[in-house]
């Protein structure tokens, strides 16, 4: 069975936008932006967003910022620091960006989510509140029921 250039290089592209999804993943709290991720994989910007998107169903933008906010849940949870030490822990620069965000895909700003008692997800194996806590964008959450 042979494959066509088309297919193989689809693979080819796949693997590489796996590798930028990863990296983002380990490096959620460095300043990375989508040229840099695409020299990365030598790729343009454009072609990596386009590629990004179709496979993962978000820009790589969006998916590091809810990395970013994922982590800040964990971090605000723990209590331990302010909002604002969160904020450029995981790698946001603004604050007001970061609470804009924060709000836009938890639904509450970070000072109210951080003084919230402990949620349903006490008890819970991680792998399962990590699930039902991910973050949701607003557009996604007119369409998916939301665990409580």
């Amino acid at each position: 069975m042979t494959s066509s250039p088309a297919a193989a290089q689809r693979l080819r592209d796949l693997a590489r936008l796996r590798r930028v999804r990863d990296r983002i993943d380990r490096e959620y709290a460095q300043p990375l932006d989508v040229e840099a991720l695409a020299r990365g994989v030598h790729m343009s910007g454009g072609h990596l967003s386009r590629e990004f998107r179709r496979a993962y169903g978000e820009s790589p933008y969006s998916y590091l910022m809810t990395r970013r906010i994922e982590r800040a849940m964990a971090l605000l949870r723990r209590g331990e620091l302010s909002v604002t030490e969160v904020c450029f822990a995981v790698g946001c620069s603004s604050l007001g960006t970061f609470s804009t965000r924060f709000t836009e895909l938890v639904g509450v700003p970070p000072s109210t989510f951080r003084n919230q008692p402990v949620r349903v997800t006490a008890g819970m194996p991680a792998c399962v509140a990590k699930q039902v806590t991910r973050p949701i964008r607003n557009r996604e959450r007119a369409t998916e029921p939301r665990p409580t």
